[in-house]
């Protein structure tokens, strides 16, 4: 058996505080519709927190892992990437952050990983792999990848009673749009809820995968409106959500050996511009649109002419970039910084041996936006062109990057094995 434990805290802003994940939603939330959390599981010495939140920065999720009581170097920490939460970078994503929410988001962290360890006991863990709930699907090409794995893990006490369960899947948490003004985790929060009801007294813990592409079908610009939208609604949330539970709720069970390891890896990334025209020119166009714009664009707008500006006149300098790869008893848990695509995961995937059961996650220890693979930058798009000036940098994440994310993962992946998978 090995030592886990489980722990959530809550992190449930108050009504008023600004919302984070649409640059057309300018009016702060006006209350909850469910709890925001930051939900840990710790493995042996090693752990996974994920806050119910856009994005963790590096910088914070430094300080995370270094004041928490687990080593450093085996902690993730990871971000929902809900858009219905706060703002929880600062300089990112367009609006300022609240520093008072921050530091509690930081503490939230902090405690969910403390309070897990201190509850740790003597377990066991299975291994599973759920039906395709057939939900997401890819944004930017008709019929495109996704990643439609759903591993689960189920980690039972001694006794029996089951400490936590653990999935992930690869979809945007953008059921709600940007006229909701709720705080909400979106779909995941009702995967989190069914897996919980299966499993009374458990902790369920959901990772977001390699989303970057994938959402439930809408185009990423189909965002820069308040329109109401039925398909985008909390009943909608919850059906998608229920139907990803029900999937992996399927997944038949493996043991796995009683072992846990980390291994980490840092990259330095590189930009390059896509814009061709002077700042100065971007800058005077982008107003000049938006005095005639509808108001949901106008204020994105305005947005990008303040980025031209201020932000696009700067050299970008190489961002760097942490891939850790944690083992549970043979199972990889890949954990990659920012927005990635679902063709990275799947080479991940292939990597490692496309039948074993394995999470790919995104938004782990920072999320800088969007790091397309090298094949999507003649599509352009949102996520090519114009992403990194909502997410504040000067810069695309030049051509490579998203592979050489992929060849590091798969480097530690294979070093860090057990093993082999499920025994």
């Amino acid at each position: 058996m090995i030592p886990v434990g489980a722990a959530i805290v809550d992190i449930t802003p108050p009504p008023g505080l600004a919302m984070s994940g649409f640059a057309a939603r300018t009016l702060p939330a006006k209350g909850a519709h469910d709890a925001l959390t930051a939900r840990a599981v710790v493995v042996g010495d090693t752990a996974v927190v994920v806050a119910d939140v856009i994005g963790i920065d590096a910088a914070t999720s430094d300080r995370i892992r270094k004041r928490c009581v687990l080593p450093a170097d085996n902690v993730v920490a990871a971000a929902l990437h809900n858009h219905g939460g706060p703002v929880s970078m600062a300089g990112r994503l367009s609006i300022a952050a609240d520093p008072a929410y921050l530091e509690r988001l930081e503490d939230a962290c902090v405690a969910a990983i403390d309070k897990a360890a201190a509850a740790r006991r003597p377990a066991t863990i299975t291994v599973g792999q759920g039906s395709d709930p057939g939900i997401a699907r890819n944004r930017r090409h008709p019929g495109g990848p996704v990643d439609a794995s759903l591993p689960l893990l189920r980690i039972r006490a001694a006794d029996g009673d089951m400490i936590a369960v653990v999935t992930a899947y690869a979809c945007h948490p953008v059921v709600l749009a940007a006229d909701n003004l709720l705080w909400t985790a979106d779909y995941p929060h009702f995967v989190r809820q069914a897996l919980e009801e299966a499993h009374p007294g458990a902790v369920a813990l959901f990772m977001t995968g390699c989303v970057g592409d994938a959402n439930t079908g809408h185009s990423a610009h189909a965002s820069i409106s308040l329109a109401t939208n039925p398909d985008r609604s909390f009943a909608s949330a919850e059906r998608i959500g229920r139907k990803i539970a029900d999937a992996a709720l399927v997944a038949p069970e493996q043991p796995v050996p009683d072992t846990a390891t980390a291994r980490n890896g840092t990259l330095s990334l590189a930009f390059e511009r896509r814009e061709t025209e002077a700042p100065q020119t971007l800058e005077n166009r982008w107003r000049e649109e938006a005095l005639t714009a509808e108001p949901a664009r106008k204020s994105l707008l305005f947005y990008w002419a303040d980025w031209a500006r201020d932000i696009a006149p700067l050299k970008p300098e190489p961002l760097a970039a942490r891939v850790t790869v944690l083992d549970w008893g043979g199972v990889p848990i890949v954990a990659l910084p920012g927005e990635i695509f679902a063709e990275t995961a799947l080479s991940i995937r292939a990597a490692l041996g496309a039948d074993k059961p394995a999470f790919v996650i995104g938004f782990a220890d920072d999320n800088p936006g969007y790091i397309p693979p090298a094949g999507e930058f003649p599509f352009g798009g949102y996520e090519v062109d114009e992403a990194h000036r909502y997410y504040g940098l000067a810069a695309t994440f030049a051509s490579g990057s998203a592979e050489a994310l992929a060849a590091c993962a798969i480097e530690l992946a294979k070093a860090t094995s057990s093993g082999g998978g499920a025994a």
